[in-house]
């Protein structure tokens, strides 16, 4: 543990000299990401169809922006909507250099992503919730948003490792679905395949 702490203290001061984005996006998705979470068989698990319109709220460096906007195609899009200034630079930037045309950045407000109105098919929220003030009062204006049969799918880290439990960024399980219930919601999967994360997703109780 003492030679993971003074690596990380190592990276961290690298990253720091290197900019604010840099070290943000390592906080986001740090060393080994790809392995605990399994991106490719959480987006196959939703259901992620070519010409989907997907919104990546909380979308950070744009871990998922870019994976989902490869599976949506040029028939679909992906909304990548953050609320800090760095990472929508980074991700509008980057989506540049890349030539991926099918990803629109939205500078999301702390009450609304700012999504259009009926259109979005899976919104995608990934270590974010704990984020969110007022989240059923959120998720219920979101509702608006929604495509006919939309879902909301919540990542959430649980109490599973040193990181989450010492600085409190997790959100009991049930706790989301009470959350999610009063926000006009009904939980419809949950999957084990994360062991860091809840992995849930609801679709609207009307």
């Amino acid at each position: 543990m003492t030679r993971r702490i003074a690596l990380l203290s190592i990276v961290a001061l690298a990253l720091q000299l290197m900019g604010c984005s840099a070290w943000k996006r390592f906080v986001y998705e740090g060393f080994d990401r790809d392995e605990w979470q399994k991106p490719d068989e959480v987006i196959a698990l939703l259901g992620v169809d070519e010409g989907a319109q997907v919104a990546d709220v909380g979308a950070g460096g744009g871990y998922f922006t870019f994976k989902l906007a490869s599976v949506v195609g040029d028939t679909g899009r992906v909304y990548a909507v953050d609320v800090d200034d760095d990472m929508v630079a980074y991700l509008k930037k980057r989506a540049e250099a890349d030539g991926v045309v099918n990803i629109e950045v939205i500078h999301g407000e702390f009450h609304d992503p700012l999504l259009p109105d009926g259109r979005i098919d899976l919104v995608l929220t990934s270590n974010t919730y704990h984020h969110i003030e007022q989240r059923s009062d959120y998720f219920a204006r979101l509702l608006a948003d929604l495509a006919p049969g939309g879902r909301v799918a919540i990542l959430e880290l649980n109490d599973h490792g040193w990181f989450p439990r010492t600085f409190g960024h997790t959100t009991p399980k049930q706790t989301i679905v009470d959350e999610m219930t009063a926000a006009g919601y009904r939980l419809v999967d949950d999957f084990d395949i994360v062991e860091r994360q809840n992995f849930l997703v609801f679709t609207p109780s009307t």
